[in-house]
């Protein structure tokens, strides 16, 4: 079964709400996917942020168990795919993990979406409509990556990964 990995800082906002949303969207597919997050300087059990908890159960998603974590190289190893939030994390991973080049990249640049700034920007501390304009922003990249994906299903084969 392939294995997806998003990636952020602290695993407590972004691959929190890319992990959620995916894992929701999943369902379209006809291939089985293993969806995981995982910060690169998580605070080992930290919980969501509050704004995410909220917008993710008005999205139908419980994210109030979720525990963070920091990426490792089991789940380095592990991963089809590792979709990172900024340049700054896939230079960082890259250099951590450099087996791992072939496989990550930007969740932006994966996704297809070439205009503007090609990181999602971190909405820690912010106000709720950043966290709502990352979760928007995030929901794009998830919906596009679905429809890429969705081109092998005979087979229940992801072609995209």
């Amino acid at each position: 079964m392939p294995y997806i990995i998003f990636v952020c800082t602290g695993n407590t906002c972004r691959s929190v709400m890319a992990e959620a949303i995916m894992r929701r969207e999943k369902d379209k597919l006809a291939c089985d996917l293993e969806v995981a997050s995982a910060g690169l300087a998580a605070v080992e059990g930290a919980g969501a942020t509050p704004h995410v908890q909220s917008l993710l159960a008005a999205e139908g998603s419980d994210v109030y168990a979720h525990a963070a974590r920091n990426l490792d190289e089991n789940m380095v190893r592990r991963a089809d795919l590792i979709l990172v939030m900024t340049r700054q994390h896939r230079e960082w991973l890259i250099e951590e993990f450099p087996e791992a080049a072939a496989k990550t990249y930007l969740l932006k640049e994966y996704a297809g979406i070439r205009d503007g700034d090609p990181d999602i920007s971190d909405p820690f501390g912010g106000s709720w409509e950043k966290y709502r304009a990352t979760l928007e922003e995030i929901k794009k990249c998830i919906t596009n990556i679905v429809e890429k994906l969705k081109g092998g299903e005979n087979n229940g084969n992801c072609p995209g990964l």
